[in-house]
């Protein structure tokens, strides 16, 4: 279950975020898009017990979680057997977030209040 569907262009996608309104306007944005969120988790502790469970092909991650560091989860979901495809997101963008990103293992960054541009699609279905 490693990729999206490149033929459909479907992902099904875990939403990681402590702010519950975020996760919300984030499964909107990427349901509009054809993706399906199986699931969603407001820490680290709670994603990797969904991620365990949903076998999700993509997550969405929040950079600050109350339990950790979005970075280290990345790095967690990207070393699952079926290899979680990870985009991490913030409200603070910076370029250091995007180098820190590839290095937890991350597709890429991007900035919360970018949500529905081009680039989170282009990582999510197109990388």
């Amino acid at each position: 279950m490693g990729g999206c569907d490149h033929e459909r262009v479907s992902c099904s996608v875990l939403v990681v975020d402590d702010d519950s309104a975020f996760r919300d306007l984030a499964a909107r944005v990427l349901t509009g898009w054809g993706h399906v969120v199986v699931g969603e988790a407001g820490s680290v502790a709670d994603a990797l017990e969904r991620a365990e469970e949903l076998r999700p092909q993509a997550a969405l991650v929040d950079v600050g979680l109350p339990d950790g560091d979005g970075f280290v989860l990345a790095e967690r979901l990207v070393a699952l057997p079926w290899h979680v495809r990870v985009v991490l997101i913030s409200s603070d963008a910076d370029g250091a977030a995007v180098r820190a990103a590839r290095q937890a293992g991350a597709l890429g960054f991007v900035a919360k209040d970018e949500l529905s541009g081009r680039e989170l699609r282009h990582l999510l279905e197109g990388a």
